[in-house]
């Protein structure tokens, strides 16, 4: 028997298999990779040797509105480490300056006090030339029109970004299921931008478009929107970092927009490639907390098993969900429809106008249903999974044991993806 330890929630569930189902194990390099320095020390070296840009205490000089936007309670972003590095930066270039920081919500739910503090430290959110403004996509008050987007839809952007004399972000920078990677330009859209820019952003025929998939940027029209309205906002200045399994940083690259978070993307494309192993059931999770808070993130990390999982097999996702299903909208999608082809026939003929909230998640979760059973591991109540139309287990165990009897057979092989957000799953030969 072989025991893997898959990440979920702020645990490890122990996965025991005999030698002889296992097809193979898909896991990033970045998690063996390591850093010759601290985590600190990798952030400031970036700061101080930035891609293509002034440094950071240069570009803050005489400037009195600066903004910082921030990733939220959703990303394993380590505010903790970046913050404090760049208020050096800038009490270093600004003695007298005072920061606002723009917490990039999208989407998703509003970022409470606590979640602040787990992100940031006490010390830092209670830190007296620091302000911290939590977005809302759906408070028109806070929001401005910038211009059309090249695939025709609204840019509205939170004022404070768009008003800023000085714009900059930090993120992360990993695999993304439809936006290629994280980090960079995401911080702008869909980070703080209304709800109508988004969802013409997330309109089902970008997401139909087999180059909306991770690790693809090039030819992706997502991508393109994403960038043109961070540059269209002058964000300015970025600082991204790489993470391993234990969400530890283990690169940082900070400078211009588009010229910093490619360089940190090329990194992660090397460490984080693998060649699909075609098997008939394959393993996967969303990296343990704070990504698998919720069913609709851990969408994410089913598509790196829909990567390597043979058509009509069996895709189990260990997931803790303690936060239910992340999106009623989401929820009532399948909830209320029973027949999953009806659901995406109604997608696809959605123009990108009139995109439904959640309808990318929702799409991208009904492509899978489409070709495979799903059954979760998970803490979220046994009759919502139901609901959405995937089967519950209690345990790995009773998964693998569901996905035998559901198959046939009980030697089929499986594949394991201990993190299926951190990889990026390319073909096999």
């Amino acid at each position: 028997m072989k025991k893997i330890l898959l990440p979920y929630g702020q645990t490890k569930l122990e996965l025991n298999l005999p030698e002889e189902r296992i097809a193979g194990i898909l896991e990033s390099h970045a998690h063996e990779f390591k850093a010759e320095k601290s985590e600190s020390e990798l952030v400031r070296d970036a700061l101080e040797n930035p891609v293509d840009s002034p440094r950071l205490k240069d570009l803050v000089v005489g400037k009195k509105n600066i903004v910082l936007i921030a990733s939220d309670h959703t990303r394993p972003v380590p505010s903790k480490v970046i913050l404090p590095e760049i208020m050096k930066e800038i009490e270093a270039g600004n003695p007298d300056a005072t920061l606002t920081i723009l917490i990039a919500t999208g989407f998703h739910r509003l970022t409470t006090r606590d979640e602040l503090i787990s992100k940031f430290g006490e010390e830092m959110v209670d830190h007296p030339k620091i302000k911290y403004v939590v977005h809302d996509s759906g408070n028109e008050d806070e929001l401005t029109y910038v211009g059309l987007l090249p695939s025709g839809g609204k840019l509205i952007v939170n004022k404070l970004a768009v008003e800023a004399d000085l714009l900059i972000s930090e993120g992360f920078i990993e695999p993304h299921f439809f936006a290629g990677f994280s980090g960079g330009r995401k911080s702008v859209l869909p980070g703080v931008c209304s709800r109508t820019t988004v969802l013409a952003n997330h309109c089902s025929k970008f997401i139909a478009d087999p180059n909306s998939r991770a690790g693809s940027l090039d030819d992706n029209l997502m991508h393109k929107d994403m960038l043109w309205a961070a540059e269209a906002v002058n964000l300015q200045f970025i600082c991204n970092v790489l993470l391993d399994a234990d969400k530890k940083v283990i690169a940082a690259y900070a400078g211009h927009l588009n010229n910093a978070h490619r360089k940190g993307c090329a990194f992660m494309n090397e460490l984080a490639g693998v060649k699909a192993i075609p098997s008939d059931i394959a393993i996967t999770t969303n990296g343990g907390a704070p990504l698998d808070q919720n069913i609709y993130q851990s969408v994410k990390g089913m598509t790196a098993a829909e990567a390597t999982c043979n058509p009509g097999g069996v895709i189990i996702m260990a997931s803790s969900c303690n936060d239910g299903h992340g999106g009623e909208s989401f929820y009532r999608v399948f909830a209320d429809e029973p027949d999953n082809q009806k659901i995406m026939d109604q997608f696809l003929a959605t123009p990108q106008e009139e995109t439904i909230p959640d309808q990318w998640e929702s799409q991208i979760l009904c492509r899978l249903l489409l070709k495979f059973k799903i059954i979760m591991v998970t803490d979220a109540p046994e009759q919502m999974i139901r609901d959405m139309h995937m089967d519950y287990a209690h345990s790995l165990d009773e998964a693998i044991a569901m996905a035998d009897e559901y198959l046939g057979k009980k030697d089929s092989k499986i594949t394991v993806i201990p993190d299926g957000i951190a990889v990026i799953v390319n073909p096999a030969d």
